[in-house]
């Protein structure tokens, strides 16, 4: 594990904070871990819903992206999820579930990045999908 404290490396704050620890990040690919608890804002009936589990692959490429900046020194870039594809869910996590998600970039294109995300729990996928992450010019 490389940090429980992913505060650093994401712009999100409480009660949006999806992910709980960084676990591995290297140029390309980010692991996390999360745990929903009951007074998780995307808590449906037990369950962390599909809007939960978007923002937590977003999140984590954030904190890969963030970690990767302040190793050099830079602020930790801000994103905006632009694009979604082929986002597949095949079940909602019971709440205080450890999931474990990883992403791996799989391109840019001008201020876009291109991430392949998936959360695991117990080695059963529970969602995947392809998102653009536009990153705000450092500049702006």
């Amino acid at each position: 594990m490389i940090t429980k404290d992913i505060l650093p490396f994401i712009p999100q704050r409480a009660p949006f904070v999806m992910i709980d620890a960084l676990l591995y990040v290297d140029d390309t690919t980010a692991r996390t871990s999360f745990k929903a608890k009951a007074d998780n804002v995307f808590n449906e009936d037990g369950f962390l819903a599909e809007a939960g589990l978007l923002e937590n692959i977003a999140q984590t490429a954030a904190a890969g992206a963030g970690y990767n900046a302040l190793q050099q020194s830079k602020p930790a870039p801000l994103g905006y999820i632009a694009a979604v594809k082929n986002f597949e869910v095949f079940f909602l996590p019971a709440i205080n579930s450890e999931l474990t998600t990883k992403i791996v970039t799989t391109g840019h294109v001008m201020n876009m990045q291109l991430i392949s995300g998936k959360i695991l729990l117990n080695d059963k996928l529970v969602a995947q999908c392809e998102m653009g992450i536009f990153i705000e010019p450092a500049d702006s």
